[in-house]
């Protein structure tokens, strides 16, 4: 029995078999509506805004607008950084701002119309985040570029406060008028606009008080130029942290309570952004990775308490960096625990956390409407070597086809219940360390039905499939075609294909059109039914899709 097992792991679609342990038993019911279903991991963004420009740069962003039927959102550091536009680890520039021979502001839009035009030619919709301090404009400008590994990045002078807040709004103002002009004002009264990042760590160098009027003089900057654009921040790290926790509760008190120091008006706030984080790591015996969704959840679930004790608990809220962990340009060379970021593991952590987001956004009553993921691509490094990137080379990993799965999601969230579920409060207190989760999600738009399962563990080592017994309920009568698709070792793995060719250094032709073909998101077959068993892989993924 275990052998004949161990083979319907492998399969698809398992129906009428009989199985030795106890199924998981799923059942959806799509005659119960549980309210609009809010996409919120159509949004991406990345440290080097240069890598917009990059050929396979310019390939993933058309690939993450087609995932979706709702606009993707992106957002990127260094849009005001000073230097040639050329992007490499953690860094990049557009070289908006210097000053001529008598010390005057000189305005140049060339790289930042390329990394616009680039955006909106692929589809994707800007979330401009108004950041790093031009050379010309820094209050210590010395040492301005550091090289990612050389030294401390975040003591350059690209991190600091203006010497001239006023120059800085006029910054911000022109640049905003200059967008609203290229691309119109019912265009970019669509976008976000996030003052800065991070300002509670050395990303930002002043005080808690300058950052403040630093947001101040950036959000009059943009209104002035468009007085209905979204603007928002203030982009804090980890709430479960005091500093990061004080920190958002401080700027929120300032925009309830405080006078702006631009205009002595109210301090305009459209949104509300905060970074939530996991914390993996290598187990002690070397042999395995254990990741942390507990620690990226209690961020978000401190961060939906601070915004539900404001006076702004019905602003949009933006997770603007949401990831497992911190260091997108870290590699597994530098931190072996980053390799989770290679295989499914990483597609079924992020599923996992998404409705996990979603549960603490219905249960604090706070309207989330972003789960924006801080991965994109490096342009010039090896296959797989370990960055928390969508694609490597132009190949896509499993996690990009996770982002496929769920831009199918759409219309209605209905009632979806597994026996195998851990509750989310259960995650914050434990972790996943025990029995994995095998969970559920499901959604109906009129004669579109989707259903996603996974089955996630922290822990990064083999374990065994879980049997799903699958029941459906109130099915609309239109939604009959049903289409397959999985994510684990053996579908949408382009990493696993990969490794069987040998992990080659410099993949031949013929070998890159495999794993193009692998890496894409696998539709194993179409059925007219699809109540029955499956069988779901540890670190497996399967969407099933009903009519269009």
């Amino acid at each position: 029995m275990m052998r004949l097992q161990n083979i319907l792991a492998g399969l698809a679609f398992v129906c009428g078999a009989s199985f030795a342990a106890e199924p998981v038993k799923v059942t959806v019911d799509f005659s119960k509506p549980q309210g609009a279903f809010q996409p919120i991991t159509n949004w991406f963004g990345y440290d080097e805004s240069g890598y917009t420009l990059a050929p396979n740069g310019q390939a993933l962003l058309k690939e993450l607008s087609e995932a979706y039927s709702v606009p993707v959102y992106v957002r990127a550091h260094h849009l005001f950084t000073s230097g040639d536009g050329t992007a490499d680890l953690k860094w990049s520039s557009t070289n908006i701002f210097t000053r001529d021979a008598d010390g005057k502001p000189v305005y140049n839009f060339a790289i930042i119309d390329k990394i616009f035009d680039a955006w909106r030619e692929a589809g994707v919709t800007p979330m401009v985040e108004l950041g790093f301090m031009p050379e010309a404009l820094s209050r210590k400008p010395s040492p301005y570029r550091i090289h990612f590994g050389e030294a401390d990045m975040l003591s350059s002078g690209a991190q600091e406060p203006p010497t001239n807040y006023q120059e800085w709004g006029e910054l911000v103002r022109v640049f905003t008028a200059h967008l609203v002009e290229r691309y119109g004002a019912a265009e970019v009264g669509r976008w976000y606009f996030e003052v800065w990042n991070e300002p509670d760590i050395p990303y930002w160098h002043g005080t808690r008080e300058e950052y403040f009027k630093l947001y101040d003089y950036a959000v009059a900057g943009v209104r002035a130029a468009l007085p209905g654009a979204k603007v928002g921040g203030p982009a804090t790290t980890s709430p479960r942290g005091q500093k990061g926790a004080a920190y958002l509760k401080a700027f929120l008190a300032h925009c309830a309570e405080e006078k702006s120091a631009a205009d002595g008006k109210s301090v305009p706030l459209d949104f509300i952004s905060f970074h939530a984080k996991g914390q993996p790591k290598l187990m002690a015996d070397g042999n395995y990775v254990r990741m942390g969704l507990d620690k990226e959840l209690a961020d978000v679930r401190e961060g939906f308490r601070i915004v539900a004790a404001s006076p702004f608990a019905k602003l949009p809220i933006i997770l603007s960096e949401a990831d497992p962990e911190g260091c997108a340009a870290c590699s597994a060379k530098e931190n072996p625990a980053n390799a989770y970021r290679n295989g499914p593991l990483y597609a079924a952590y992020t599923a996992a956390s998404h409705k996990a987001m979603l549960d603490l956004a219905a249960e604090y009553q706070v309207n989330l409407i972003s789960l924006l993921s801080w991965s994109f691509e490096f342009e010039g490094r090896g296959y797989f070597e370990g960055f928390r990137t969508l694609a490597t080379n132009g190949i896509d990993k499993p996690v990009l086809n996770f982002f496929r799965m769920a831009g199918k999601l759409r219309g209605q969230r209905v009632a979806a219940e597994s026996s195998g579920a851990i509750s989310t409060d259960d995650i914050l207190k434990n972790g996943v360390r025990g029995a994995p989760t095998v969970d559920v999600l499901a959604t109906l738009d009129q004669g579109h039905a989707a259903v996603l399962l996974w089955n996630y563990h922290d822990d990064d080592r083999p374990g065994a499939a879980a049997e799903v017994a699958l029941t459906l309920k109130g099915l609309p009568k239109g939604a009959k075609l049903l289409r397959e698709y999985r994510i684990d070792e053996g579908h949408s793995n382009a990493y696993a294909a990969w490794q069987k060719m040998g992990s080659p250094d410099a993949p031949t032709t013929a070998q890159i059109a495999e794993l193009k073909a692998a890496g894409g998101l696998h539709m194993v077959g179409r059925r007219v039914t699809a109540e029955g068993r499956y069988a779901l892989p540890r670190s497996g993924l399967l969407l099933l899709v009903f009519g269009d």
